[in-house]
């Protein structure tokens, strides 16, 4: 192991490029872990201009790419930095966001294989500096075009969607189920999925459970999220996941400034897996919170 101490202590200081060192060192090893971002610093607003990685740093990435190593990409960063260019060369990416004091000990933990990763984004990485998206967005923000016609919509294109996270197993969503097909904003609905570890390695599922509603009198969201559970699973083992969902988190925000549950078609989702229910009647709030 080669370990290059960093010499700066400001965050928004980078030392002077010396990558011809790093690919020396690199071409003496067998995997090359390629830590880039930023330092900690405190959170305030306005204190970047662009969100694109430094060229100094996307440089290094790709001359440790050009030695032929495995190249492991771990981010260290307190917001997502613009890294398409450079993501197509690393066989794994690995996001510590900003991880304290014993981010390292549990990093190494990860990268060892003595623990499994687990964990999902918290938002929606984008992928170009003028693209930047919530996992929400509505539908008219992702429209197809036909062949030939000029695109006047813009279409959602990020480098990891909220939620997105993989580990070092797999899992499969399979019986999705709704205890009522038909719902008022009094309701409250259990849902189920079955989940099975189909990997070799015990790990930790994030089952997120969303809707969608298909219908309203204001454009709907294209998904949320409602509920979320985490479950440990073994290899080959299966677990029902059980989670509660109220008639009345399904209502939105309408026109008037009035929450709002409307009659019509839903769809809730886990995994790759969806089922249909419909609301069988409107109910509109006079008071501000549900």
């Amino acid at each position: 192991m080669t370990y290059a101490p960093y010499k700066n202590d400001n965050w928004w200081e980078e030392n002077q490029p010396e990558i011809e060192k790093s690919v020396a060192a690199a071409s003496r090893a067998d995997v090359i872990i390629a830590c880039i971002g930023e330092n900690s610093y405190c959170e305030t607003p306005g204190n970047l201009t662009n969100l694109t990685m430094s060229e100094n740093q996307r440089n290094l990435v790709k001359a440790l790419a050009a030695t032929g190593k495995p190249v492991i990409l771990v981010l260290n960063e307190g917001r997502p930095r613009i890294i398409n260019d450079i993501v197509p060369l690393a066989k794994a990416v690995v996001h510590v966001m900003l991880p304290s004091n014993y981010g390292g000990d549990a990093l190494a933990n990860l990268l060892a294989g003595d623990a499994n990763f687990s964990g999902k984004l918290p938002f929606t990485y984008p992928k170009y500096i003028n693209a930047l998206a919530n996992y929400d967005y509505k539908p008219c923000e992702n429209m197809g075009q036909m062949g030939g016609n000029y695109n006047y919509d813009s279409v959602m294109d990020v480098q990891w969607e909220f939620g997105f996270g993989l580990s070092y197993t797999t899992y499969s969503y399979s019986n999705l189920k709704v205890d009522k097909s038909s719902f008022t904003a009094d309701d409250v609905l259990t849902v189920s999925v079955d989940v099975t570890n189909t990997g070799k390695v015990a790990g930790k599922e994030s089952i997120l459970l969303y809707s969608k509603d298909l219908v309203a009198s204001s454009t709907p969201d294209n998904i949320r999220l409602r509920n979320f559970e985490k479950v440990a699973l073994n290899p080959g083992e299966t677990k029902t996941v059980t989670m509660k969902l109220k008639g009345s988190d399904l209502a939105f925000v309408g026109y008037d400034g009035k929450w709002r549950l409307e009659k019509g078609d839903f769809k809730l989702k886990c995994g790759n897996q969806w089922t249909d229910l419909q609301c069988s009647e409107t109910k509109v709030w006079d008071t501000p919170n549900r």
